[in-house]
């Protein structure tokens, strides 16, 4: 039998929720972005590495830093959000294997000896957690609205000056306004998209 409440928590995180432009004024408490993370942090990432790191910028003072490093388009979708996530892949990520991957013997190791392929799966990774980052926010009942357009290189050296963080994406948080989403658009059919063999 289906469990019903299953069913509708999926819809709500799936089928009801849409990609928000604009925002209400309605503040975000750093609680519900913990309880974000909580469950976001549960996606499955390739040796438990979870390389995904977040920033929530909250300030109007982090805002003013920020604004100016993403497209022209995007910019008044990210001043009118409570919050906004700068969602970033640690290329370091290798530091934390021994304790969130200890039966991989060796693998800090052989990550710290390949920059480049330690980079391609940080970044991969994280945008695996991305995914679920955006589901969680949707599923504290939040509304996301991700965001490629923006100069990464540029939030970077901002917001992560000497360090092994490197931005993927950033995500608008908040609850969305009334004319802040567009009515769904098309998505492929089972018989489209899947083959069964």
């Amino acid at each position: 039998m289906i469990d019903q409440s299953a069913v509708k928590t999926a819809e709500t995180i799936f089928t009801e929720g849409h990609t928000a432009y604009s925002f209400t004024a309605e503040p975000v408490p750093d609680e519900q972005l913990a309880r974000v993370y909580e469950l976001a942090k549960f996606t499955p990432t390739a040796l438990n590495s979870q390389p995904l790191r977040i920033t929530f910028v909250r300030t109007e003072a982090a805002k003013a830093r920020l604004l100016p490093l993403l497209s022209e388009m995007n910019r008044a979708k990210s001043a009118s959000a409570p919050v906004v996530a700068i969602l970033a892949a640690d290329t370091d990520f290798h530091e934390q294997l021994p304790v969130v991957s200890p039966q991989s013997i060796g693998a800090k190791e052989r990550f710290a000896a390949n920059e480049s392929g330690r980079s391609v799966m940080a970044r991969n990774n994280a945008w695996l957690q991305a995914g679920g980052f955006i589901l969680a926010v949707r599923a504290v009942g939040l509304d996301a609205g991700p965001m490629g357009g923006i100069n990464a290189a540029g939030i970077d050296e901002e917001f992560f000056p000497g360090t092994a963080l490197r931005t993927i994406m950033v995500v608008n948080i908040g609850h969305v306004a009334d004319d802040g989403a567009f009515p769904r658009s098309p998505r492929l059919g089972f018989d489209q998209a899947v083959t069964l063999a």
